[in-house]
């Protein structure tokens, strides 16, 4: 009579094994993946249409270099800002839980893994790539982390500051691909640029409480609720407006075609639409409203990079890759 072998016994962790896992864990969190994949893909939509102006195959191993240096130094950027911002973390709810926060990783260690990272990808850049990819790569970084992060707990400022090395990915990705900056690498740094603002004014409205008890100055924290509900409005409109003629700025530099031209106008009224419906928040300020602010939060991160598919596709009045 045949016998059913036995399964195997489990093998428990070793501590080591266990401690392996959780420092690879936290790593994961340190380098922040779904900011970093959103900087990849805008550096990636940069060289893409800088390589067609260059008439070289796009998808290359120039890119796949340049991707890899963007993504080390975006890492590394995300590490000193949590290394940074290890106290004020601690303070939010949604970040609390971070590895530098919770003390699993200590100060050094982040500072000396961010520096790395950074330092690494920047000359990884700068000596597989062009000098001035580099260059203005560990520029991003130092402008995050050493200006935009210190500023968050002194000045509402800082959001209009942060957009700057917010928008140079697809600059950066562009003179990767040509090796200089030209007005439409220059074009695609003003749409990341505006963009920006009703997206963060979304993020701020929904995480108010938040911010406001860590000490965080953004335009959502001012001490009157009303006031800073319609001046986290007011800028939202303001910019989404601005985000339908800045969109539209590579047609005019004949980037792309009419479709192109027609699809972007279609999105930057739906932006508009979403940044509209945001100004419900200056009803009733001090009640809550984060339905409202996620919707135009889901709006902005479908938007931009529906706006670059639709960039790529007709790059140079082409239809398709």
């Amino acid at each position: 009579m045949p016998t059913t072998a036995s399964a195997p016994a489990a093998v428990p962790a070793t501590p080591r094994s266990a401690s392996r896992s959780t420092l690879l864990a936290d790593y994961a969190i340190l380098v922040k993946p779904r900011v970093s994949l959103m900087v990849i893909i805008t550096a990636a939509a940069g060289f893409y249409l800088g390589s067609l102006a260059s008439g070289i195959p796009p998808f290359n191993l120039l890119l796949l270099k340049t991707l890899i240096g963007v993504a080390l130094v975006t890492a590394g950027s995300s590490v000193l800002n949590q290394a940074l911002e290890r106290n004020t973390d601690l303070l939010m709810p949604r970040t609390a839980s971070r590895p530098m926060a919770q003390r699993r990783i200590s100060f050094a260690h982040g500072l000396v893994l961010g520096f790395l990272l950074v330092c690494g990808g920047s000359i990884y850049l700068a000596w597989a790539v062009t000098a001035l990819t580099g260059l203005l790569t560990l520029l991003t970084a130092v402008a995050y982390v050493a200006i935009y992060t210190p500023l968050k707990r002194i000045t509402t400022l800082n959001t209009f500051i942060g957009a700057f090395p917010g928008a140079l990915p697809p600059l950066i990705g562009w003179t990767a691909a040509r090796g200089l900056i030209e007005w439409p690498a220059v074009a695609l740094f003003a749409i990341l640029f505006v963009w920006q603002f009703p997206h963060f004014m979304a993020i701020g409205w929904l995480y108010r409480k938040d911010y406001g008890e860590a000490g965080i100055r953004v335009t959502s924290t001012q001490s009157s609720a009303a006031w800073a509900a319609r001046s986290s409005a007011v800028q939202a409109l303001v910019y989404a407006i601005l985000m339908v003629p800045v969109s539209l700025w590579p047609y005019w530099l004949h980037l792309t075609g009419l479709p192109y031209a027609l699809v972007a106008t279609a999105l930057g009224l739906w932006y508009l639409a979403a940044t509209i419906r945001f100004f419900a928040i200056t009803r009733h300020p001090n009640e809550p409203s984060r339905t409202i602010a996620r919707h135009l939060l889901k709006v902005s991160v479908i938007y931009l990079p529906l706006l670059l598919i639709a960039m790529m596709l007709n790059a140079h009045g082409r239809l398709l890759f």
